[in-house]
């Protein structure tokens, strides 16, 4: 059976809205979406177990998510979805150092300023994944244009307007089974 890792944001949780309509049409047991710990090297640490431990066929990272997907698509030459992704999440998340409450579950968890250090030391660049790109112009969060930039060679879906959260991920689920299947 194929399996499918899904990589949630920053202060997301495994189980969201994305995730759901992934198992919904994946299958539950197709779909793994765990919560990462916060720290960098430990979600990796983390993510990197799933990986070898099981045959996942495709990744799926959303946000920071997608960085993490990059990551382990770079180093296993892996197919991934990205959708909205960080590309500089050391220079991004900077504002978020300090004390914050996860969007799914209002756990509270300190986000260090040694976090932005261990996201630039796992920046790679892209040259071995397979990417599929799920871009919208209007992510109030990330300018879409750098992920468009970075993995301009591969394929890129820039849908005009949206939001960071692609509300409308069900509009590509078909997209992404194909893209998982080829």
């Amino acid at each position: 059976m194929s399996k499918i890792l899904y990589l949630h944001g920053f202060a997301s949780c495994g189980e969201g809205n994305k995730s759901a309509l992934l198992k919904n049409h994946f299958g539950n047991d197709a779909v793994v979406a765990p919560d990462l710990p916060f720290a960098p090297l430990d979600a990796v640490a983390y993510i990197e177990e799933r990986v070898k431990n099981s045959a996942f066929d495709l990744l799926i990272g959303s946000s920071l998510g997608g960085f993490y997907a990059t990551y382990f698509a770079e180093k296993y030459r892996m197919k991934a979805v990205l959708i909205n992704p960080s590309t500089q999440p050391w220079q991004t998340l900077a504002a978020y150092t300090g004390w914050q409450k996860r969007y799914c579950d209002e756990e509270v968890f300190e986000f260090k300023f040694v976090y932005l250090e261990q996201l630039k030391l796992l920046h790679t660049s892209v040259q071995n994944g397979d990417y599929l790109l799920l871009l919208q112009s209007k992510d109030e969060v990330l300018d879409y244009s750098k992920a468009q930039s970075l993995y301009n060679a591969h394929r890129v879906i820039v849908e005009y307007g949206g939001n960071h959260r692609f509300e409308n991920l069900d509009d590509y689920l078909l997209m992404i089974e194909n893209f998982k299947n080829k």
